[in-house]
Parts: structure tokens; C-alpha cells; sequence
């Protein structure tokens, strides 16, 4: 019986973003972000432990510490965002093919072509921002860290100071003890004990003091006091009474050593050395490295209906901990000038891209392959 189709009748357009498209993206965001917290919070947490423990020592102000929390979950999450996609295409995919909907999917037609399109209008825009994080956002990030750890280490002196305890600087060379600290940080009732560079201790006290900066260096200024300066054991000993008198902490520093994880993006254009090289392809490395492990996501998620989602995580995690291998052998034989600098670049995705083609074959067959070459050809 034939259908009696209205005149003008015209077969409607496929939409560019399929109901299959929506789903499959709207279940890779959310994982991917689920993923993700959970790397950054274990990898952070980690990492902080460090800094607090210098927060404890008084090398880092509570001030910044928060500042520096939030840095840090940047850097990682840029980091770690290949990882956390990879396992979420295999989660993802891997649910579909145990809820048997990429069934249904195959029976209306649709193959890998279907499932590329979908997972990759996600991947490849989310590529290009992790291009700019990884090449602007995480070097300043790391940056702002360095100089906000630098400036608290070179005022860890001034947070040192505590009323009711004893302090000590300069390698055990300055030790003293404050009765009484006002909010404006001067000091009251100071006992010091210092030991001077020819051997010669010194016992000072004074009513106030204060921690002050001067262009040679850090001095603890202390006002209205008494000094007694001898060898303990001999009878030889100075006293005298002062109205202020300076005690040198330590040398100011204002040179900030800057990590190659920290350098602008401009000045590594711009360099021809090779380590600089070498962290360029680094940062290079964030986006390639997830259109390529996502290429070998889609055919290693395949999985028995009864398999579980996690049928194939362990042949992936081997994947990418052989992957992070090989990108920090080839960055360092590129640094060595083992092998030439392209082909520390490139290497690497070379073999990722052929591994993904074997999957394909694996999981296809190469009648596949040979009436997809097929095709391409003809047209």
C-alpha cells in the first residue's frame, strides 16, 4: 500500500546534534566531572599536606594558604584532565554496552563513525580549551604559587614570632623569647640570646623590638635595653646599656627561582634551548593527548553485556601508565638529545594511533577496514 505523500513533500535534515549525540555528551560531562573531583581531591590533598606542614613551621601565612589550595586544584585539574576523560569515555561507553543500548544503536545502523561523532563533539572543543589552560593558565598558576611561596618564606620571620615562646633563627645562632606581642606586631619584654660569628655569646633584654627590613638584609630592632657579651667560663664580660640596637636575622633575598613549569608561554616560543623545547611539547602533550587516548577509549570500551563497565579498566590504566611513561622517557632522551626534538613531539602518537587502529581492526574485523578505505576511496 502506498504512502500518499502531501506535494512538496521534502525528507527533513538530519539534525547536526542527534538525540544520541545529547545523551552520550550529557553522560561524558557528568562523569568526566565526577572523575576528575576525585583525582584533583586525592593528588591536592596529597600535595597540600606538604604546604601545611610549612604553614606549621610558619613558612607559609594562613593568609595564603587558601590562595595557594586553590592554585594548586587548577594545576591538577589541568594536569589530570586527559586521565579523567579517558576513564570517562570508558565508563560511559562501557555502561552502554552492558545496558545493551549500543545494540540498539548497531541495529539502527549506526557503528563507530556514530559513537566517534558523538564522544568527539565534546573532546575536540574541550581540547582547544585545555590548549589554553595548559599553555596560559597553568604556567601563571604555577607562577603565582612560586612567588606567593617565596614571599611567605622570606617573611617567615615576622610569623615566627609568638608571645610565650621561644624562637629560633639563623641556625640556631638567634634564639629569643617575647613576653608580649601588640597587634602591631612590636614586640615586648624581649630575652635574646645570640651568638656571634668570633664565638662570643651575647645576652640582651630589652622592653620593645620590632622586625624590620632594611636593603642589606632582615634586622630585629630592639629598643631601651642591656647587653652582656663574654665566653661563658670567663670573667672578661661586656655590659652595656643601649636605647635601640639592631640584630641581623638573615640576608634579604628578592631573586625568585622560577620552575620551567612557570615560564610564560612567549619566552618558550621564543627559546631555541632544549629543555625549553621539551616543556613546550609538554604542554603540548594535555590536548593531544586527549583526541588520541580517546581514539583507543571508544574500541576498548567494548564489554560483554554481563562484563561490567569496568570489563576493560585495567588493559586502560596499563594504556595510559605505558602513555605517561613514554611521553617522560621521550621528554627527557629529547632533553639528552638522545633522539631528535620532532620526534619527541610526535612519537608518541604515532604508536597511540596505531595501537587505536589495532583495536579497531580487533574489534571490527578487516572487512571493516577494507570497505571503510573502500569507501573513502570511491567517493
Amino acid at each position: 500500500m502506498g504512502a500518499d505523500w502531501p506535494q512538496g513533500y521534502k525528507m527533513g535534515r538530519r539534525p547536526w546534534i542527534t538525540v544520541l549525540d545529547k545523551m552520550i555528551m550529557r553522560d561524558l560531562i557528568k562523569t568526566l566531572l565526577a572523575v576528575l573531583t576525585v583525582i584533583v581531591v586525592i593528588i591536592v590533598s596529597r600535595k597540600f599536606i606538604r604546604i601545611l606542614d610549612k604553614a606549621i613551621e610558619g613558612q607559609v601565612s594562613n593568609e595564603t594558604l587558601l590562595t595557594i589550595l586553590g592554585l594548586k586544584i587548577v594545576t591538577a585539574s589541568i594536569a589530570f584532565l586527559p586521565a579523567a576523560l579517558f576513564m570517562a569515555v570508558l565508563m560511559v561507553l562501557g555502561r552502554m554496552y552492558r545496558d545493551q543500548e549500543m545494540s540498539a544503536v548497531s541495529s539502527a545502523g549506526g557503528g563507530a563513525s556514530t559513537i566517534y561523532r558523538a564522544v568527539f563533539l565534546l573532546v575536540f572543543p574541550l581540547s582547544v580549551v585545555s590548549a589554553g589552560l595548559s599553555m596560559y593558565v597553568s604556567p601563571w598558576a604555577e607562577a603565582k604559587t612560586e612567588a606567593l611561596m617565596q614571599q611567605d618564606e622570606q617573611s617567615a620571620d615576622i610569623r615566627g614570632v609568638a608571645a610565650g615562646k621561644f624562637s629560633e633563627y639563623s641556625q640556631g645562632d638567634l634564639v629569643f623569647y617575647v613576653e608580649k606581642l601588640g597587634k602591631d606586631k612590636k614586640m615586648h619584654k624581649i630575652f635574646v640570646q645570640h651568638r656571634q660569628r668570633n664565638g662570643k655569646l651575647a645576652i640582651i633584654n630589652a622592653e620593645a623590638g620590632r622586625l624590620e627590613d632594611l636593603k642589606d638584609g632582615r634586622y630585629m630592632i630592639l629598643e631601651q635595653g642591656e647587653r652582656i657579651q663574654g665566653q661563658p667560663g670567663a670573667v672578661d664580660y661586656v655590659i652595656e646599656n643601649f636605647a635601640e640596637y639592631a640584630v641581623r636575622l638573615d640576608e634579604k633575598s628578592s631573586v625568585i627561582n622560577v620552575s620551567r613549569e612557570a615560564i610564560p608561554m612567549k619566552v618558550l616560543k621564543n627559546s631555541n634551548a632544549i629543555r625549553d623545547i621539551a616543556e613546550l611539547q609538554r604542554r603540548y602533550s594535555i590536548p593531544l593527548s586527549m583526541i588520541f587516548l580517546t581514539l583507543l577509549a571508544v574500541p576498548l570500551a567494548q564489554s560483554a553485556p554481563r562484563g561490567g563497565v569496568y570489563g576493560n579498566m585495567m588493559v586502560a590504566f596499563l594504556i595510559y601508565f605505558s602513555y605517561g611513561n613514554l611521553i617522560r622517557v621521550s621528554q627527557s632522551w629529547v632533553i639528552n638529545e638522545t633522539i631528535p626534538a620532532w620526534l619527541g613531539g610526535v612519537g608518541v602518537y604515532w604508536i597511540l594511533l596505531l595501537v587505536g587502529i589495532g583495536l579497531l581492526i580487533k574489534l571490527y574485523g578487516w572487512q571493516w577496514v577494507k570497505m571503510k578505505i573502500r569507501e573513502k576511496v570511491t567517493r
